[in-house]
This record gives structure tokens, C-alpha cells and sequence, in this order.
């Protein structure tokens, strides 16, 4: 079998082809998170704390300088801001894939169970042995003697 047929067989696959899917979906829902995040959510939050920028909100470590060259050097610092609406977005996220996952439970718990299938028959061999190892018991346990 050529690469090319086996790779189509793997790509056409169902999952695969859901997977794909549910990734596209997954990163256009991460950017309207961040966009509702950062543009609506955050703002008013900033204000209502004495108008402080999440996203500029920093610990400095080092200053921003100018070396012996006269090239700047960037500051370095940790951004408290930035990792805190990395947080708010992540629990809008895992809140929204809880409700989706509680919604397709419910739609899984209404649907009727399959019956389940019934034992089929033993063969007619199978029950006479049965019926002679029962009477084989049934015979030494009375006491008699073959």
C-alpha cells in the first residue's frame, strides 16, 4: 500500500477529521475568550481597583538601561497582569467546556439504554453433558455407590 492512499485512509478517518475540527473551533472560542477578557472584562475591574492596566502591571527585576554602546537594554520584569487575565481566561474556558460536557451528559442520560442481548441457547450437546454431571452429583451424594 503507497504512503499516499494510507495517509488518506488515516486523514479521512472520523476522528481524525473531528479532532481537526474541534481544534479550529477550540482556537476561534480561545481568541473571543481572550477578546472578552482583555476588552471587557479586565477594564472595568482595572478602573474599579483605582485604574490600574492589568496587562501593564509588573514586577520590575531590572530596569531598562542603556549599555557602554548606547544600545538600549529591555527591562526585565515578571507580569503579575498579564498572568492574571492568562487566569481569568482560563477558568471562562474550563467553565464553558464544564457546561458542554454537563449538556452532552444530560442528552447521553436521556437516550434509551440498548437492550441488552439475551443468552443464546447452549447446544443439545452441551445440556445433556449438563444433565449427566447433575445426576453423576445428584447420585454420589446420596450415598450410592457406582
Amino acid at each position: 500500500m503507497s504512503i499516499v492512499k494510507e495517509f488518506k485512509e488515516f486523514a479521512m478517518r472520523g476522528n481524525v477529521v473531528d479532532l481537526a475540527v474541534g481544534v479550529v473551533i477550540g482556537a476561534a472560542f480561545g481568541r473571543i475568550v481572550t477578546g472578552l477578557v482583555d476588552l471587557i472584562i479586565m477594564p472595568p475591574i482595572g478602573l474599579l481597583i483605582g485604574g490600574v492596566d492589568f496587562a501593564d502591571w509588573v514586577i520590575p527585576l531590572r530596569e531598562a538601561t542603556v549599555n557602554a554602546a548606547g544600545e538600549d537594554v529591555p527591562a526585565v520584569a515578571i507580569g503579575i497582569g498579564a498572568f492574571i487575565n492568562v487566569l481569568i481566561q482560563f477558568v471562562i474556558v474550563a467553565f464553558a467546556i464544564f457546561l458542554v460536557v454537563k449538556v452532552i451528559n444530560r442528552l447521553k442520560r436521556n437516550e434509551p439504554a440498548p437492550p441488552e442481548p439475551q443468552p443464546a441457547e447452549p447446544p443439545e450437546d452441551v445440556v445433556l453433558l449438563r444433565e449427566i454431571r447433575d445426576a453423576l452429583k445428584a447420585r454420589s451424594g446420596s450415598g450410592a455407590s457406582p
